[in-house]
């Protein structure tokens, strides 16, 4: 009877020592989501805060792996999680406020970019989803100068570029926003949007219906369907 007890004492220590430890998990649920194994990569980490409650890095992740998901809510909460143990880290910060942005939640959105901003200000990702929560929120001026500070990391950026025009549009200066999609289009000769953008610029605050007409007709070539509506009423004779 003892030497049945013993051995099956040793036969759960051999189990027990098989268990992975929670950065073999973490490293699991990392390597899940580098491949877009977004549920398997959330229950790794729900495994790794099930040993390892405190892990902000870990939270972190599961956020990310939601994102992924489009689940924003869960999103949400696995970053303020990651937040609340760790406030030092601008990187749950900036991942929650990439979250709110998905929900249109502009103004807490520029909470969380600010807070990441103070935390590292030198992060030019930062500054251009700044700039786009500044632009929901019409304050053009603002995301003009976060703009320009994403541009000096990447001058070349067209994401920057095109939202950039917009912001000069919604500061009535459709003159400079015209010069930038001009360059947009020149840097990225298939970015269907800049071209819808530059089209319609140049036929309402330009009157320039023949330029107009050129991009727009360029846009729909590229597959962007909403210039259809305005060739059909401005550029068909």
């Amino acid at each position: 009877m003892h030497k049945y007890l013993l051995k099956y004492f040793v036969f759960l220590l051999f189990i027990t020592s098989c268990q992975p430890s929670a950065e073999d998990l973490f490293e699991a649920g990392v390597a899940a989501l580098e491949k877009q194994e977004y549920q398997q990569s959330i229950e790794y980490f729900d495994r790794v805060v099930e040993i390892e409650e405190n892990n902000p890095t870990a939270w972190n992740a599961r956020g990310v792996a939601f994102f992924e998901m489009e689940a924003w809510d869960e999103a949400i909460d696995s970053f303020s999680r990651s937040i609340d143990l760790d406030s030092a880290n601008y990187k749950p910060y900036f991942n929650r406020g990439n979250a709110l942005m998905e929900k249109e939640s502009f103004k807490e959105a520029l909470y969380d970019y600010n807070m990441a901003n103070g935390l590292d200000f030198n992060q030019p990702d930062i500054y251009y989803n700044r700039g786009l929560a500044l632009l929901g929120l019409e304050m053009y001026d603002d995301a003009l100068v976060d703009f320009d500070l994403a541009l000096r990391a990447n001058p070349g950026d067209t994401r920057v570029l095109f939202n950039k025009a917009k912001a000069l549009l919604g500061n009535n200066d459709p003159l400079t926003a015209i010069s930038i999609l001009n360059e947009v289009v020149s840097l990225d000769q298939r970015n269907a949007a800049a071209y819808y953008l530059l089209g319609v610029t140049e036929m309402s605050a330009l009157g320039n219906k023949e330029a107009g007409c050129t991009q727009l007709k360029m846009a729909l070539s590229l597959g962007y369907t909403q210039a259809k509506e305005w060739i059909d009423e401005f550029c068909e004779e």
